[in-house]
């Protein structure tokens, strides 16, 4: 029946027709959520396989987690969008939406920071025996990788993944413990003596406690910065497929546990591709070094001399819409810190790139990045520390994929190659090769 008869009864269907011209053998495939099943493709075309370095155009999971309109500059946890959320929800509340597909009840939400505020300590062999071994300079993300793998080792029931209150204990588990083994990983690189969780504290004012107290009692951490950081932890809390969820889902296929799993996911953001970009743009700006520099150094970006860091995204074609949450966050941060100087560079350097047709057309727009990194550096959090920042909200992101593929009962990932090596070779012994 062709697309008129369906139109005319009300039916609009969406399919592609694939023909094999090696056998002249013809196949409709129906499009379902914007893509095809690559079985049904093979079915017409056996032993072909497509060939998609960094998975550019191949969806590898279904998921209803995150919404992403990269030409529309659209972010949604779980239907709500990302401007909503950052300004009326809080990190909690965002890690329970997006672990648990609705937004928590007031009961809801108490029973579950009462839980994820009971599980912030760690062992105390963690901390004491595996973190102080590290060498005194160690980076804290490469500490941070380790020691959530290492937790693995203390929760036995970690691999019972099949046990609906188990898996839970070890997201609450993981979810808590982020920021104490965070802190604690900074603290001993700098030589500063752990902190323990204060509980009586918020998720993010705890963190800060853990990160910056020295000898006063308690401390308390100013309220605009706190909320600051958790409006932070809300943007970067999950970005549909990315690199490290990619790598959470493919060790998650295998089955192995939420703690090794997780640590695979915060090795691929320790990459400096994936979750490097915000130091990348303060080296850039204290490279440019004042305002009267900024159009000589855009010149030696349309010449292609150098890196326009913190613009431009591998999905949005469009502003980044955590990119304006953030610019507001800055605009608040910075009433408490003092401006960071680097701003007016920043600021001047997106006024002209957003102006010029050669950022224009090529649809470069300031992404995440490009003032996450002044905040984090007003805040008083070395460069170093960016990434880990960055690891400790997207814990929760990782870990609602990772339950996702368990209950769509995935497959172990096993993707194909194109082999493009030697054909078949006799052996040679050695004493005969040239």
């Amino acid at each position: 029946m062709d697309q008129q008869a369906n139109l005319n009864r009300g039916i609009m269907t969406q399919s592609i027709t694939v023909t094999d011209n090696r056998t002249g053998e013809t196949r409709e495939i129906p499009i379902e959520n914007g893509g095809i099943a690559a079985t049904d493709f093979s079915k017409v075309v056996p032993g072909v396989w497509f060939y998609d370095p960094g998975f550019m155009a191949t969806a590898a999971a279904e998921s209803a987690i995150t919404f992403l309109d990269g030409d529309a500059g659209i972010l949604r946890y779980r239907g709500y969008p990302i401007e909503q959320l950052a300004e009326q929800s809080t990190y909690l509340e965002v890690a329970y939406l997006l672990n648990h597909g609705e937004l928590p009840t007031v009961e809801q939400s108490a029973a579950w920071e009462r839980e994820v505020t009971y599980h912030t300590f760690i062992h105390e062999n963690v901390r004491k025996r595996f973190l102080e071994g590290f060498n005194y300079d160690a980076h804290p993300m490469g500490m941070l990788v380790s020691a959530i793998a290492a937790l693995s080792t203390y929760y036995k029931d970690a691999k019972v993944l099949d046990d609906p209150e188990i898996l839970h204990r070890q997201v609450v588990r993981l979810i808590a413990k982020m920021p104490t083994l965070a802190a604690a990983a900074h603290r001993f690189s700098v030589g500063m003596p752990f902190v323990y969780p204060d509980n009586s504290l918020g998720y993010t004012q705890n963190f800060l406690s853990m990160m910056w107290k020295v000898a006063e009692p308690r401390y308390e951490a100013d309220p605009i910065l706190a909320r600051a950081l958790d409006v932070l932890f809300i943007l970067h809390a999950d970005h549909e497929q990315n690199c490290g969820t990619t790598a959470m889902r493919v060790v998650g296929s295998s089955h192995g546990d939420p703690y090794v799993a997780t640590a695979a996911a915060t090795a691929a953001l320790y990459g400096p591709r994936h979750g490097g970009a915000n130091e990348a743009v303060l080296k850039m700006l204290t490279k440019i070094g004042s305002i009267e520099n900024v159009p000589a150094f855009i010149e030696t970006v349309k010449a292609g001399k150098t890196k326009l860091e913190g613009f431009g995204h591998r999905v949005y074609k469009n502003y980044d819409p955590r990119a304006k949450i953030i610019k507001q966050t800055a605009d608040d941060v910075f009433t408490v810190t003092g401006k960071n100087p680097l701003l007016d560079i920043a600021l001047k350097l997106e006024e002209i790139a957003l102006k010029d047709d050669y950022f224009i057309s090529r649809r470069l727009y300031p992404n995440v990045d490009f003032y996450s990194g002044l905040i984090y550096q007003a805040m008083g959090f070395p460069p170093e520390m960016f990434t880990v920042l960055f690891a400790i909200p997207r814990t929760s992101g990782w870990l609602a994929h990772f339950q996702e593929l368990l209950d769509q009962d995935v497959k172990i990932a096993r993707p194909r190659q194109l082999y493009i090596g030697e054909t078949e070779r006799n052996y040679v012994p050695i004493s005969q090769r040239p």
